[in-house]
């Protein structure tokens, strides 16, 4: 049957969503061919509540087929791109096609009187690399590198630079600090982020509440006077049994000391104590990319952007 599209409407759509991408993931081997739960999460509570000031019922749409999920589709932020994910029984070129509609309709993005839309795909996806190339989208010569770590092996103990250590984060004074070290850490040489970041916590707090956050995964370097220099979150799936890495940063100061491969070293300790049979990072940079690879190792895939102007 052909799925029905609608947007995005209440809170009980979210749960329906994380409980569709869960089994999805699943199907597909734990292989991100559709979000990490994570992923939707960490989108809802800080993308787009804290940057983009939308909400899912702007940037999300769900395929329904007899009342059950059989695709999903949204930003990640704001309008003018979109990420597909889909229920592999369901999975068909006329599913393909019909998202493709509901995204160009709905997310595509108008600028001075012309329209456009950034589609993703796992490089291995022929059928989806066939359908955009079709309906005139041009693949990109960039790319997000999807990395995944087997936690079924042993995970080298963290090196720590001397007078550093490496920890959960803490509350009241060290929560600004971590805020402040956000601010620098993405925003290098421009230190207002740092103090606005700061100055209102609020941002880190509704990171907080998301559902699969915990105290114990968000980990910090900190450096021997007390400052955070490095940090990363992770986010522990036990449906799944995934983590997924989201963010990771060290601060401009302190950086070539081999800190957010320590924090992220640790990070893959605690999952695999946890239980977690897989973890998962993406990246752009080349730095980011490099970092990666020595913690997670080789194994990797490539999602990759298709864009169409019309």
């Amino acid at each position: 049957m052909k799925p029905m599209f609608r947007s995005y409407q209440t809170e009980e759509d979210y749960w329906r969503i994380r409980e569709f991408l869960r089994e999805v993931f699943l199907l597909n081997n734990c292989y991100e061919r559709s979000w990490h739960v994570a992923r939707l999460d960490y989108t809802r509570q800080h993308i787009l509540l804290n940057c983009t000031k939308l909400h899912l019922d702007d940037v999300a749409y769900i395929g329904e087929v007899e009342g059950k999920i059989a695709a999903f589709i949204v930003a990640d932020g704001d309008l003018g791109e979109a990420h597909f994910s889909v229920h592999p029984s369901f999975r068909t070129p006329e599913l393909e096609e019909e998202m493709l509609k509901v995204a160009e309709e709905h997310l595509s993005e108008e600028i001075n009187g012309s329209r456009s839309l950034r589609l993703w795909a796992v490089d291995s996806d022929k059928l989806r690399e066939s359908i955009l190339e079709k309906h005139g989208y041009s693949k990109q010569s960039w790319a997000e590198c999807q990395w995944r770590c087997k936690l079924d092996q042993p995970i080298p103990k963290a090196q720590v630079a001397p007078g550093y250590t490496v920890r959960s984060l803490g509350d009241g004074l060290e929560l600004l600090e971590r805020c402040y070290a956000s601010g620098l850490g993405f925003h290098e040489g421009d230190i207002k982020y740092a103090i606005e970041n700061r100055d209102d916590i609020t941002w880190y707090r509704n990171i907080q509440r998301a559902p699969l956050y915990r105290r114990d995964l968000d980990l910090i370097a900190v450096a021997p006077d007390g400052a955070i220099a490095a940090f990363c979150t992770i986010w522990f799936d036990d449906v799944t049994r995934s983590g997924y890495f989201e963010p990771v940063a060290t601060v401009p100061k302190y950086r070539r000391l081999g800190l957010a491969q320590a924090v992220m070293t640790e990070g893959l300790h605690r999952l695999q104590q946890m239980g977690a049979t897989t973890a998962f990072v993406g990246g752009f940079s080349q730095a980011a990319n490099s970092l990666y690879e020595r913690v997670m190792g080789p194994e990797h895939e490539l999602y990759v952007p298709w864009e169409k102007k019309w």
